[in-house]
């Protein structure tokens, strides 16, 4: 693959880690930290992409914090 395929899918996939984190701890914040704490919630992210046929999910579990 070429370096500018490699660049533009790092920083894709850096912005959907860095922004997806950020989602998930504005929506345990929200939630208050007694709603949450020790709370196991199932997670699942879909990856979609236009024009290649894909789709590819990702799943696992999130757990409050102690």
């Amino acid at each position: 693959m070429s370096e500018e395929f490699n660049m533009t899918m790092r920083k894709f996939l850096k912005q959907v880690g860095v922004t997806s984190q950020q989602a998930i701890e504005d929506a345990m914040r929200t939630a208050g930290s007694d709603a949450t704490r020790g709370k196991s919630y199932p997670a699942k992210v879909v990856l979609r992409i236009d024009g290649l046929d894909l789709e590819h999910v990702v799943e696992g579990i999130i757990t409050g914090r102690e």
